[in-house]
């Protein structure tokens, strides 16, 4: 009997496959699905080296060469402990943020005005636990927030930050079978629909 190769999927911290991976599990129980976890620092290298066969990345992303399917928005919010003054409010904006340490780069080069700290290179991970310590502020999508959700931390919306955007990419070269299966799937297809 032959053996199948799973078909691998990347996601983002903060995409949640699941409900496309049951979708994919249900319709096609004889070819395997596997989710791997990615960094966006390593989405589109994943993808070119034939790691992953798709992945949930969260742009912007080298597009050269790429099937990319922009899937939804995320809002940017402020993670800070729970005696931070951004805890007396319901939103914020960067001008609220200016005089703040921010233990992660922010992906849109944001820098607060005041003198920074040198931080070690960290996860989000680790960033929302600095945070939770009380010693300055991380900016990420609202999904990776409740992904790492602690109660000794607040999430504040930013309201003057764009939004980041989740998308289905492959390798144009790899655009077989599975991949538009897969696609049919994630755009809500049914099983006897065509693309």
């Amino acid at each position: 009997m032959r053996t199948v190769e799973p078909f691998r999927v990347g996601f983002v911290t903060g995409a949640t496959p699941d409900k496309w991976a049951g979708v994919w599990r249900e319709r096609y129980p004889r070819e395997p699905l596997e989710l791997v976890p990615v960094t966006e620092a390593d989405q589109r290298a994943l993808l070119a080296d034939g790691t992953l066969d798709m992945a949930l990345v969260r742009l912007p992303v080298d597009r050269d060469g790429l099937h990319v399917i922009a899937l939804y928005d995320e809002v940017p919010v402020v993670v800070a402990s729970l005696d931070h003054l951004v805890a007396a409010a319901d939103e914020v904006t960067l001008a609220d943020l200016v005089d703040e340490q921010l233990v992660l780069p922010h992906r849109s080069g944001w820098r607060p005005d005041a003198p920074q700290l040198e931080w070690p290179p960290m996860s989000e991970r680790d960033a929302i636990e600095t945070v939770a310590a009380g010693t300055g502020i991380a900016i990420v999508p609202m999904s990776v927030a409740r992904l790492l959700h602690r109660k000794d931390v607040v999430v504040r919306p930013v309201t003057d930050l764009s939004t980041t955007t989740v998308a289905l990419a492959w390798l144009v070269e790899r655009d077989d079978e599975r991949a538009q299966r897969f696609v049919g799937v994630v755009r809500g297809r049914s099983a006897r629909s065509s693309r």
